[in-house]
């Protein structure tokens, strides 16, 4: 009987990382790694490498960064390796029928989310957006749909109080890597059977735009706090005190007041002198983390210290 599998990793972000090496550590055996080309980032626009490139050559494993996935010359490249699976985590490309039919049992992806609920490119970020209770990552067979295909395992853990979308992408992360050997394991004692999902229960997480993070004061305190934790390390959470645009890393939803009540959402209400509340739909939220016009992530005493905002300021 097999023990192990001959796997082609695709993958491209860091989320990707902790499964590679968790392969890496496994009996199975990685035939290549395929990743996105090197990116221009930065103000230099210099070319930079995606996490999963990095850390397979740190292994020393062969890599390959195509451009297109769907070409003759790309999917008989993989045809020659032969392999028994695919593992795609996070890899940033839509795979053609012809290339999911290339391993002998078939493509398996992880998502981090428990599919059919957030289907898409941002399920991380919509969970804490929407504060759902828990989330989780999912292992699948892949199909030509987005994020469709029969399920292997679901494992899920809790979000907690105060949770962002980068302490919760790490930490699905570590559990992808987990769930992946489980999954591995179970296909290998042939003890898991792939189960459809309800599509009627399905759910999207679509792609996020830096829009998406300006603020409405009009809703209630705890969606705007859970907005910022969901946009916070990216795309952020912003408003604007005039043309000042205001990026919001942290704050707390808090009861008001009969008096605060009475005031416009957006309105800058009266404090103590380090704090910053700004009126809601419902509630006030509270400013702890702010950046300005500086470029430099503060805490909202330190920010108060160089750039006042006086009671009756509206936020925009």
């Amino acid at each position: 009987m097999t023990k192990s599998y001959n796997i082609v990793f695709m993958g491209t972000p860091d989320f990707a990382v902790p499964p590679l090496n968790a392969l890496h550590k496994s009996p199975h055996r990685i035939l290549q790694v395929v990743t996105q080309p090197d990116r221009p980032k930065g103000r230099g626009r210099n070319l930079i490498p995606p996490p999963v490139k990095v850390e397979a050559q740190k292994l020393g494993y062969d890599l390959v960064q195509p451009e297109s996935v769907k070409t003759d010359r790309f999917i008989k490249g993989m045809k020659a390796l032969s392999p028994d699976l695919f593992v795609v985590v996070a890899f940033g490309h839509l795979l053609p029928q012809k290339l999911l039919d290339v391993p002998k049992i078939g493509p398996i992806n992880i998502h981090a989310s428990l599919l059919p609920k957030y289907r898409g490119a941002a399920p991380i970020q919509w969970a804490v957006i929407n504060r759902e209770k828990e989330s989780g990552v999912t292992t699948m067979f892949m199909d030509a749909g987005m994020d469709t295909g029969d399920t292997l395992i679901s494992d899920a853990i809790p979000l907690e109080k105060g949770e962002t979308a980068q302490t919760l992408h790490d930490k699905l992360a570590r559990l992808g890597a987990e769930t992946l050997l489980k999954t591995l394991d179970g296909l290998l004692k042939g003890k898991l059977k792939p189960v459809p999902q309800d599509h009627d229960r399905a759910t999207i997480a679509p792609m996020l735009a830096k829009s998406d993070g300006h603020i409405d004061w009009r809703k209630p305190a705890l969606e705007i706090e859970a907005l910022i934790r969901g946009m916070t390390p990216w795309p952020g959470a912003f408003t604007f005190q005039g043309d000042k645009r205001l990026k919001i890393y942290k704050a707390q939803a808090i009861k008001e007041n009969p008096a605060e009540r009475k005031a416009a959402p957006g309105t800058v209400l009266e404090g103590f002198p380090d704090e910053l509340r700004v009126s809601t739909g419902k509630g006030v939220l509270l400013l702890q983390e702010i950046q300005g016009a500086s470029g430099k992530r503060l805490s909202i005493e330190d920010f108060l210290r160089g750039y006042p905002i006086p009671p009756e300021t509206v936020m925009t």
